[in-house]
């Protein structure tokens, strides 16, 4: 064998040695053909520097050279002001908005106009302005396939009444504000009533994409309240976009009459689509519900009538996206496909290309044109009629069709966001004339304060107006019982720690319940997918609960902050235990990853700020990475951190360490295994903590009375006899798991898993 690798180098050798020597012979025979007029024409050496820097910046002024570094910048600013938003709350739709306009104008432009400049030169928006649009097609398709019409079907009376009244009447209190503004606001040339049927329908819009995101985060989808705002929702969306259509036709015609032949045109594209290309997709996405089945061929067919639809209300005058949308909404009904397509699409509408939609919105808000007192009066009038139309049209018209005034402000909240749908129509108003620079900047303000005031809005709701409890029986089966809260993200993961539950629990299930919690980051949720992932997520729990026979209730519902929602369903709800496992880190595996996670500890803020202050050593800690440490630090009750090398199926034997006085809250666990499932206890007490405990050896004494051949102590003495193969699981505190080294070490390699615990 190692002959036949030498003798495959030696022949990989001789090949490149000739193939150089060959090419450099041919290159050298080539040049006698040149015509050397004067030989002193060639570039000299201590000029090649200077030729290469040349070269250099032609190729980062290139086309494609500036369009990659745009996307490059757009996506990573988008995504640390998306981060930054989601930290005080806010969706990260709120801070990729401000993304766009802190790279436009009114910031980079203002401050760093040379930067911005060569980041965004005249030539190149162009190019972006189509990507971004390109974007927006894709994710107008996703809108569309996102909304269940089903529901509309189900329930649709009280939702098309408020939904319709959240439409009307921010509508006509816009034309209102239009008739008040038109002369100091309006652009030449443009028509009242241009003016006022834009305005109105800016008033009108909701984002349902955002609502459906903040529904999720919130846990509200499986809620009748959460079911009425996404029903809401989607009827606004359809009647909104169906009215902007409409609008656009006006606009374009320039009068009503006008206009009647597009919208005559209009509504027999729409039935073409529905009675007729429609049945057709449906009949096409029967047949192809799965990956396997679901081949490139199939997936070009539905991109294509993607582009056919758009292409045909972009010519018959209601824009492109608008059939982008309707495409999106005839799509197959049975969920397994929409979950697939959805995804197929989903990250590069969402990640890629909606960025840079936002930013070019950003480069053109200019809110340095709003310097004058009359601009911000006008923009104050905006924001209050976008509210008060919104807010209190839809809140007064679900309290007069029976909802309680709780449920009746948050659906008013819930449909005053506005968002990127805002944006979209925005924009479709500025490329039409009908906006100008000064009002086009109002109005993205308004879209802006309008979503962001979303969250807070909810949450002063909540606390001064008391929410309708929907199951009482579950509220009363958890007083007076052990209630114990499993989070996890890996479902193997999940599996163990729900057999652990198990055997803390297993005897006196009466006396006890189980909950099993799995977040899902919200911007990766929809309709349809939350389906699959939930099934995905806990098919093999209800495998082990059924092994088990352990009764379990499974919550899954989207979240912007994992660890602060896990904490804070543990701190508030009637929770004895929290069960999770330990974080893993991305950084692991790699010298690079190594490299950037180290850094990334050095440089944390918070830690910086804890060794400066001594209560965290920069360099050594717990063993946790920062997302479990942070964890443990927010969580008001105990808690067990799961370090799971293969837990056996049986587990009969635990190790117990005792390592100070405070480790005693232990037995409080110890006692429900051994009553739960006989397991065997061994105590360590090689620091003769025990030994020098009455109150410790008394409790140890009484856990032996009552489980008789169930618990063993091992003083220092007996230490080195130790068989630590023979150990399951061991239990320790997470202030004798900080302290210990070396003992660690030789543990966590022995025996397969460990539970830590802080009271």
């Amino acid at each position: 064998m190692l002959k036949g690798k030498y003798r495959s180098t030696f022949f990989y050798l001789i090949i490149l040695i000739l193939g150089i020597s060959l090419g450099y012979f041919i290159v050298q025979q080539g040049t006698l053909f040149e015509i050397r007029t004067d030989i002193n024409n060639q570039t000299p050496a201590h000029s090649a520097w200077s030729h290469f820097i040349n070269h250099l910046k032609e190729n980062l002024s290139y086309p494609l050279a500036i369009l990659m570094l745009q996307i490059i910048t757009i996506i990573f600013v988008a995504r640390i002001f998306g981060i930054l938003l989601k930290k005080i709350g806010q969706p990260s739709v709120i801070g990729e908005i401000v993304a766009g306009i802190a790279l436009g104008p009114s910031l980079l432009g203002n401050y760093f106009p040379e930067l911005s400049l060569f980041l965004f030169p005249a030539s190149s928006l162009g190019n972006l302005g189509v990507l971004s649009q390109i974007g927006l097609v894709l994710f107008m398709f996703v809108v569309g396939m996102e909304l269940d019409l089903k529901i509309l079907k189900n329930k649709a009376q009280d939702a098309i009444v408020i939904s319709h009244v959240s439409i009307i009447f921010p509508f006509l209190l816009g034309m209102g504000l239009a008739y008040v503004i038109f002369q100091s606001t309006a652009p030449e040339g443009i028509s009242f009533l241009s003016y006022a049927l834009f305005i109105g329908i800016s008033m009108s819009i909701t984002a349902f994409p955002v609502l459906a995101r903040i529904v999720q985060e919130r846990g509200m989808s499986k809620t009748r309240l959460g079911s009425i705002a996404i029903t809401c929702a989607a009827a606004d969306d359809i009647t909104a976009w169906c009215l902007l259509a409409a609008v656009i036709a006006v606009v374009k015609a320039g009068s009503v009459v006008s206009a009647i032949y597009t919208i005559a045109f209009a509504v027999a594209y729409v039935l073409v689509m529905v009675r007729l290309v429609k049945p057709f997709l449906q009949r096409i996405g029967d047949l192809h519900t799965t990956k396997e089945r679901l081949g490139k061929s199939i997936v070009g067919v539905f991109f294509l009538t993607l582009l056919i639809s758009s292409w045909t209300s972009e010519v018959i005058g209601i824009h492109a996206l608008f059939g982008a949308f309707m495409a999106g909404v005839i799509m197959p009904t049975n969920t397994s496909f929409r979950s697939i397509f959805i995804e197929k699409v989903e990250d590069v509408a969402q990640v890629l290309l909606l960025p840079l939609f936002f930013v070019y919105t950003g480069l053109r808000t200019q809110i340095g044109l709003l310097n004058e007192a009359e601009h911000w009066q006008t923009c104050f009038w905006v924001v209050t009629i976008a509210v008060v139309g919104k807010f209190i049209g839809s809140a007064l018209s679900a309290r007069f069709v029976g909802q309680n005034w709780h449920s009746s402000l948050t659906i008013g909240a819930l449909m005053n966001t506005r968002g990127l749908m805002e944006l979209i129509a925005l924009n479709i108003g500025y490329d039409l004339g009908v906006l100008t620079d000064e009002m086009f900047a109002i109005l993205v303000l308004m879209a802006l304060i309008t979503t962001f005031m979303t969250g807070p809005a909810l949450d002063l709701i909540n606390k001064f107006f008391k929410p309708e409890i929907e199951n009482n029986a579950d509220l009363i089966s958890k007083k007076n019982k052990y209630n114990i809260l499993i989070s996890f993200g890996n479902p193997n993961s999940g599996k163990t720690l729900l057999r652990i539950a198990n055997m803390l629990t297993k005897k006196s299930q009466e006396n006890s319940t189980v909950t099993a919690l799995h977040l899902s980051i919200g911007n990766e949720l929809n309709t349809y997918n939350s389906i699959e992932y939930e099934r995905d997520n806990f098919s093999l729990l209800n495998d082990e609960s059924e092994k088990l026979d352990q009764p379990y209730t499974a919550i899954f519902r989207g979240t912007d902050n994992i660890n602060e929602d896990i904490a804070k369903m543990a701190n508030e709800e009637d929770f004895d235990l929290l069960l999770t496992g330990i974080g893993q880190s991305v950084y692991e595996g790699s010298v690079l990853g190594s490299i950037i996670g180290f850094t990334s500890k050095v440089v944390n803020p918070e830690r910086l700020l804890g060794s400066l202050t001594g209560k965290e050593n920069l360099f050594n800690h717990s063993g946790f990475e920062d997302n479990t440490t942070a964890l443990l630090k927010s969580i008001e009750i105990p808690c067990g951190i799961l370090v799971d090398k293969g837990l056996p199926k049986i587990v009969k034997n635990i190790l117990v360490p005792i390592k100070s006085v405070s480790d005693s809250f232990i037995l409080i666990y110890v006692h429900k295994l051994v009553q739960n499932s006989a397991v065997n206890i061994t105590f360590l007490d090689d620091d003769h903590i025990i030994k020098n405990s009455v109150e410790l050896k008394e409790a140890i004494r009484s856990l032996d009375y009552a489980a008789p051949n169930h618990i063993t102590v091992i003083d220092e003495v007996n230490t080195h006899t130790i068989d630590y193969a023979q150990f399951d699981i061991m239990l320790i505190s997470f202030v004798a798991w900080k302290q210990i080294s070396f003992e660690k070490e030789q543990w966590t390699k022995i025996i397969p898993s460990t539970l830590i615990l802080k009271p």
